[in-house]
């Protein structure tokens, strides 16, 4: 038993591998990719009813799966939150989507997509969000450069 609520005991207890720990006094859940939204839709039936938000965390060279993907979950009826987190690797960062559990992950997970290049499967319009159509890359991976416009000063001026 944890220190948190026993209704999140209960939750992370469904899922074998699934691993409880604590980030500066909130909850956080590590899943495998393939129990992301099967604990996601056993969460929502717990009685977290919003998905705050949905990002991610690009580890580059630091860990074995390069990404992380991350969703912070609020339950208003039990006063609680809970963070998800599952990695998903290098060649083909992919997850399922969270839109048909909370329809309110949708852009979330498009800025995620724009930003990382992580496809959330089952999404209903994973499309760009910031960046242009055209925009090639993912402008938040580490390994993507930062580019740099050219500056021209004016001749300074001596102070006397």
């Amino acid at each position: 038993m944890s220190d948190f609520s026993p209704l999140i005991d209960e939750l992370v207890a469904g899922f074998e591998s699934a691993v409880l720990e604590d980030s500066h006094g909130q909850a956080v859940v590590r899943l495998q990719r393939d129990d992301w939204v099967d604990f996601a839709k056993a969460a929502k039936d717990a009685g977290f009813e919003v998905c705050v938000d949905v990002t991610a965390v690009d580890w580059m060279r630091q860990r074995p799966e390069r990404f992380e993907v991350v969703a912070n979950l609020l339950s208003m009826q039990h006063k609680l939150r809970l963070r998800m987190i599952t990695t998903v690797g290098r060649q083909e960062p992919t997850v399922g989507s969270l839109v048909p559990i909370w329809p309110g992950a949708d852009f979330a997970e498009r800025e995620a997509y724009d930003m990382f290049g992580i496809v959330f499967e089952g999404h209903p319009d994973l499309t760009r969000i910031l960046m242009p159509d055209d925009w090639e890359g993912h402008p938040l991976r580490k390994d993507f450069g930062v580019g740099a416009v050219p500056v021209q000063f004016k001749a300074s001026h001596q102070v006397d």
